[in-house]
């Protein structure tokens, strides 16, 4: 038993490892081929004009211009195994400071948004699915195909308008209160700033979890040993407690651990609506100023939350149901 969970978790972590490999040479080939000019796009057009031979190509020998991607790439993938990520280019420091603070800021937004919706989409699931027909079931299922159909940099300004500018009861933007330094901000004062951001990364990843969560409740309540528990006269609370609850929960948190993705895609333009300093933010200004060193840092560590969150459903699934477990290691 043990060997073939070995097995399974070695295999899913092989596949993790060549995913990132896959991940970082894409990355880095559409940098490559972007039409970007680094030079003209973080020094400008007018200043290149002025300067000299010698200045223009100092700044091509920084920004990497003209140098083979293959070399370039190779440089950037032994110092990255070595545990150096480089230096910023538009930071003008360490990489891994800048992902540190970055990646703090997302993390606290991501966490909270995470959490909240696995399990308000889970509930509202479930809900749905044991009241099949009814209101309870429809308006669910109407506010999961509106919000499913509704890009979250939509919802991120609707709801900024109403709580920042019309109401006046939260923040417009920003993490941290304006005017005010490091050492006097307050947890408070985060949690304040990361509302609006959170509750916008959160309804939308409502609907995937409870569409999912009520498809699988659905087919539970009309199985052969649910309708016998019907008959038995045992309530909706029983059947969900001793025949709905460890069936559904599988499938909801492997597409938990899955939305970490749509939460990482959706917090890129959430950041950019709220001017949040987080990983999306600074990916942007990244992918826009050329910055190499800082965009690859920033897609490793992205997949790397995305693939391992994929990694641990995997693991749990295959905990909960011993069939996937010795299926995988068959194969």
């Amino acid at each position: 038993m043990k060997n073939t969970a070995g097995k399974f978790i070695l295999k899913n972590f092989v596949k993790m490892v060549l995913l990132i490999f896959a991940v970082s040479i894409a990355a880095f080939a559409l940098m490559t081929v972007s039409p970007v000019d680094p030079l003209q796009a973080n020094v400008g057009q007018a200043a290149l004009g002025s300067m000299s031979q010698e200045q223009i190509a100092k700044l091509e020998e920084y920004w990497g211009v003209g140098e083979p991607p293959v070399q370039r790439y190779l440089a950037w993938l032994k110092d990255f195994l070595k545990g150096d990520m480089g230096v910023s280019l538009l930071y003008r420091q360490d990489v891994a400071k800048v992902i540190a603070v970055k990646l703090g800021n997302s993390l606290f937004l991501m966490i909270i948004a995470w959490v909240l919706s696995g399990l308000i989409g889970f509930a509202l699931g479930a809900l749905a699915g044991m009241n099949r027909g009814k209101f309870v079931d429809k308006a669910v299922k109407g506010y999961c195909l509106l919000i499913s159909s509704t890009p979250a940099f939509w919802i991120a300004m609707l709801l900024l308008i109403i709580f920042g500018v019309w109401l006046k009861i939260l923040p417009i933007g920003l993490s941290v209160p304006i005017g005010v330094e490091a050492s006097g901000v307050t947890f408070l004062d985060r949690v304040y700033h990361a509302i609006l951001p959170a509750v916008t990364l959160s309804i939308t990843g409502i609907a995937n979890i409870a569409m999912h969560t009520r498809e699988k409740m659905v087919d539970i309540c009309e199985s052969d040993y649910v309708v016998f528990a019907r008959a038995r006269g045992e309530s909706l609370w029983q059947i969900f407690r001793n025949h709905g609850f460890r069936n559904v929960l599988a499938p909801a948190m492997t597409l938990q651990f899955a939305s970490i993705s749509e939460i990482f895609g959706g917090s890129v333009l959430v950041e950019q609506v709220f001017s949040y300093p987080g990983l999306g933010q600074a990916a942007v200004s990244a992918g826009l100023g050329s910055d190499m060193p800082l965009l690859m840092a920033i897609t490793i560590i992205s997949a790397l939350f995305v693939f391992g969150g994929n990694l641990i459903a995997n693991i749990l699934y295959g905990v909960i149901d011993p069939r996937i477990r010795r299926g995988g290691a068959a194969k």
